[in-house]
């Protein structure tokens, strides 16, 4: 079922799954709900399962003026508040990852358990930097002209929004993540664009963390890896995540 939420200055779309608990999945950068498809939206089976669409992504239009990184954590804050109606699961994949941080460091009385697929807490880190005015793979621009309200030729002036916004960078360190206190998994591929070392760093900070790393995979690890990575996170979310029989850091 899909619907729009009127936030401010944009109508937020966005599609719910299942029943059950609310897990709120957000996605990655140039992207939409469907970097879950086929992978993580299979937890509607145990769940429900909200997927906003970030402003000027997927279903949602563009918005006069710049996106900002506090314009992306206000609305996922506003929309948890609204939708799910009080603390949810929160798993971000890739800049989704980056926001859901930030979401669990100014709400924490909104998360109750925090998923980090490819993510950081300094954008920075990121090996690869999006250009404002680089060019785009064809198959990434047909994507969004096959859902957005602002047509394919539109992509662009989105594209130059979404990656200032990305350089702007989220302003957290590790002393910032050392104080969510919520259960926290962090997942990363092998050969990801967020390297290890700071995966790790981000890993070591947590309170209470999980680390999962996953072999032979990118940074498109939910495509390539579907089965494991939803797992993963289900076993996390759903009670299983096992006991450490002889814990050494933690």
């Amino acid at each position: 079922m899909s619907d729009c939420l009127r936030l401010r200055d944009v109508e937020l779309w966005y599609d719910e799954q299942g029943s059950g608990r609310p897990v709120t999945l957000l996605h990655g950068n140039f992207s939409d709900a469907r970097d879950f498809a086929g992978n993580l939206d299979t937890l509607a089976s145990s769940a429900r399962l909200l997927l906003p669409e970030r402003r000027g992504h997927g279903h949602t239009a563009d918005v006069v003026g710049p996106i900002t990184v506090a314009d992306l954590v206000t609305d996922t804050i506003e929309f948890i508040e609204r939708v799910a109606g009080g603390p949810s699961a929160v798993v971000g994949y890739s800049t989704g990852a980056c926001v859901a941080l930030c979401v669990a460091v100014r709400r924490p009385d909104l998360v109750s358990e925090l998923v980090l697929i490819s993510g950081a807490f300094d954008t920075a880190a990121y090996v690869v930097q999006p250009d404002p005015d680089g060019r785009w793979p064809r198959q990434v621009v047909d994507a969004y002209g096959d859902v957005s309200p602002d047509g394919r030729d539109h992509f662009p002036v989105v594209a130059r929004k979404t990656a200032l916004a990305f350089l702007e960078g989220l302003q957290l360190n590790a002393g910032d993540v050392a104080r969510i206190a919520c259960p926290t998994l962090v997942i990363s591929a092998d050969d990801d664009l967020v390297p290890l070392e700071h995966t790790l760093e981000l890993y070591r900070a947590l309170p209470d963390g999980d680390l999962a790393v996953v072999p032979g995979s990118s940074h498109l690890l939910l495509l390539e890896h579907p089965e494991l990575c939803t797992r993963l996170v289900g076993d996390f979310l759903f009670g299983r995540r096992g006991a450490r029989l002889m814990p050494v850091a933690r």
